[in-house]
């Protein structure tokens, strides 16, 4: 099973360049970075955290930390990343694809999947922070519809040499793009999601691979079975799909990293603190006994 490393790229913390290097060095399978291109301020009315001011996420449970409205462009940051690495996977997690249009998306990934050598992996994911994605002029209600289509237009974009594409919410004519993926499906394409029966479709039917929140470990693998059992009836192969378990809280114990390493999963995935650069690098030092 592979280890992989997740940042969440603010401007405070250890600089992409160094990081990566850092990453690589030490072993590690890959660097993920997030996106979020803004946090809206709440609405007077609205709960906000008194400190911060940051609004409530999570179904209203808890206040959002601050870095989420530091993050950085994860294009951007990946390929500083690629240009001092060599070995490294480099992945979104998760760019919030609805937030883009498909041509500008098309082109930024599938420059990046050139720069790092087909290194990159596209971890999408529809977006759950209502006001962000209204910004964006995106429904909350049609988000999913919308990741489909413009994932398709994508691909489209990647695929042909006059592409042209014609959706309910993506339109264009035809139109020349370079450059083009490395390979021409484009880089593995891995739906971020939560837990639920509808997310499990969406990742049987159009994921190369699938990133879940994981909380709960036992549940999380019968979710995998559930996924292979979909994949199957509709023709496709379960064991060409990527699973990678993200720990968004506290870092496994040693204990829950054997299980994970029994469950057969291509990765794990690993948070880092946001804060100084000698933090970082202890905590990737620690980090490093589940390499090898």
């Amino acid at each position: 099973m592979d280890v992989g490393i997740f940042s969440f790229n603010t401007e405070y913390t250890m600089r992409a360049d160094r990081l990566a290097r850092a990453v690589e060095v030490r072993g590690f399978e890959s660097l993920w970075v997030p996106e979020h291109t803004h946090i809206p301020v709440p609405q007077p009315g609205e709960p906000a955290d008194p400190v911060t001011g940051m609004p409530m996420a999570g179904g209203n449970l808890f206040f959002l930390s601050e870095e989420y409205r530091h993050m950085s462009d994860p294009f951007t940051t990946l390929a500083a990343a690629a240009a001092v690495t060599s070995r490294i996977r480099l992945g979104t997690c998760v760019c919030l694809i609805n937030q883009h249009h498909p041509i500008n998306v098309a082109k930024h990934v599938a420059t990046l999947d050139r720069l790092s050598d087909g290194r990159f992996i596209f971890g999408i994911g529809a977006g759950w922070n209502v006001a962000e994605m209204g910004h964006h002029g995106v429904a909350f209600e049609t988000r999913w519809r919308e990741l489909r289509e413009r994932l398709a237009a994508v691909r489209t974009i990647w695929r042909e040499e006059r592409a042209s594409f014609d959706g309910e919410f993506v339109h264009f004519d035809e139109l020349w793009q370079y450059p083009k993926p490395l390979r021409p499906e484009g880089p593995p394409v891995v739906l971020g999601t939560l837990m639920t029966p509808f997310a499990r479709r969406q990742v049987a039917r159009y994921g190369d691979g699938w990133l879940p929140l994981t909380f709960d470990l036992e549940q999380t693998v019968k979710d995998i079975e559930d996924i292979h059992a979909q994949m199957r009836e509709l023709g496709r192969d379960p064991a060409k799909l990527e699973v990678s378990l993200f720990f968004l809280g506290d870092a496994p114990s040693d204990d829950t990293f054997m299980k994970v390493l029994e469950t057969g999963v291509k990765r794990i995935i690993l948070k880092l603190p946001v804060m100084d650069e000698s933090t970082v690098l202890k905590t990737l030092d620690a980090y490093a006994r589940f390499v090898g």
